[in-house]
């Protein structure tokens, strides 16, 4: 089948993972990205732990359907070669700090003069603009700054960290987004543009009907552990052997919830009758609630409770969402062809397209590796690719370790 974005070029100037999640989203669609990397060390994540036959996990995780072009940016060649792929490219990214490349020359006038077609894309903490545009951006310090980590945890405990970079890959997922659509839009007029997707922007538009609730009321929201602010009972509770999830979204879900776990008389208790009484008195509700549950293993309640028609389900681990058969049966967890990690297995692509699906072609790419098949489509000789090296504006590409 054809891929979405088969024709499409990207030049990637991004690193870490809210920028190297983007650029794999496009590759899965069929782009080819360029990753331009420094010559020594490349991406930051290619050092991370944990290592799987020398590769980084992290890095393996967020670099596929990628070619990698070691080039030195501080050599006025490197950042010439940077203009030629921009010349002839429909996307270039970057999550550099504010007003880095516009010093080298690679800021969005400068390229845009070249190639006015170009879709230009900026990663950054804060966004390019207001008094704290020129601070670096990291998922956890926005996890914070965003009012995120205030609302995740228990109500009498510390502020919690999100167990994931839910920030980066929020922001890698609007990035994609953006530059779809400004892709579209190119398709239809003809014209490029800038495009800005910031750390902090995603996580205040996702605050959404917290940020609404306190806007309209002035009540602070308070962390609540696994509930939700308006919905009882819609929150995790423990069984004899393992912990749940119940979701009683409306007063028919709650009927139906009563009568499945053999606790009719619930509905009558006043102080549960309607979900606005159940918030009211959350505290007894949940008490009542996980007194009940201690009596069964955890197993045997969602089974009940799925029964009745109610929306729960177990707490699972990593290894239970990787091993688990809706997981694979949506080919979510995918086998690659690495040569390092000839095993090598990573989540797959969650865009599910009919006619244009996501596909992976290249396994992420070793530091340098495609320096002479880029270099080459530019029109560089192989005698000039080995001048480059020599002057140290490029790497010398790493080999297969088997190779080495």
């Amino acid at each position: 089948m054809a891929a979405a974005l088969e024709n499409i070029k990207v030049v990637d100037l991004t690193r870490t993972l809210a920028g190297p999640f983007c650029t794999m989203m496009l590759g899965d669609m069929g782009a080819d990205i360029i990753k331009i990397e420094e010559p020594q060390r490349g991406d930051e994540t290619r050092s991370w732990t944990p290592f799987w036959n020398g590769e980084s996990t992290q890095f393996v995780s967020f670099n596929r359907n990628k070619r990698s072009l070691s080039l030195n940016l501080r050599e006025e060649e490197g950042l010439e070669i940077v203009r030629k792929l921009a010349a002839n490219a429909d996307v270039m990214i970057e999550s550099f700090r504010a007003g880095a490349l516009e010093r080298m020359g690679l800021g969005y006038e400068a390229i845009s003069s070249i190639n006015p077609g170009i879709v230009y894309c900026s990663i950054s903490g804060y966004g390019r603009t207001g008094p704290m545009a020129e601070k670096p951006g990291y998922d956890l310090i926005i996890q914070a700054y965003s009012g995120l980590m205030d609302l995740t945890g228990e109500p009498d405990g510390m502020p919690q960290r999100v167990g994931f970079s839910l920030v980066d890959l929020f922001t890698g997922m609007m990035a994609f987004g953006s530059l779809v659509t400004a892709l579209y839009h190119k398709k239809e007029t003809g014209q490029g543009q800038r495009v800005e997707a910031a750390l902090l922007d995603g996580q205040v538009a996702a605050l959404s009907y917290h940020a609404t609730a306190y806007m309209a009321t002035g009540v602070v929201p308070q962390r609540m552990g696994s509930g939700h602010p308006s919905l009882v009972p819609y929150q995790s509770f423990r069984a004899s052997d393992g912990n749940f999830i119940v979701g009683v979204a409306n007063q028919g879900l709650w009927e139906r919830f009563c009568a499945g776990i053999g606790r009719p008389d619930l509905l009558e208790d006043p102080r549960f009758k309607t979900n606005d009484d159940r918030v009211v008195h959350r505290a007894e509700c949940v008490e009542t609630l996980n007194e009940i549950f201690r009596t069964r293993t955890m197993r045997e309640w969602v089974e009940i409770i799925e029964q009745a028609g109610v929306p729960c389900g177990p707490i699972n681990r990593v290894d239970d969402v990787v091993n688990d058969p809706q997981v694979n049966a949506r080919n979510m967890i995918a086998d690659l062809v690495h040569p390092n990690v000839p095993e090598l297995r990573i989540p797959n692509s969650p865009l599910k397209l009919a006619e244009t699906p996501a596909s992976i072609r290249r396994p992420s790419p070793l530091l340098g590796q495609h320096n002479e098949e880029v270099l080459g489509e530019l029109g560089y000789s192989a005698e000039d690719i080995n001048g480059l090296q020599e002057r140290g504006v490029i790497g010398k590409a790493q080999k297969p370790a088997a190779t080495e």
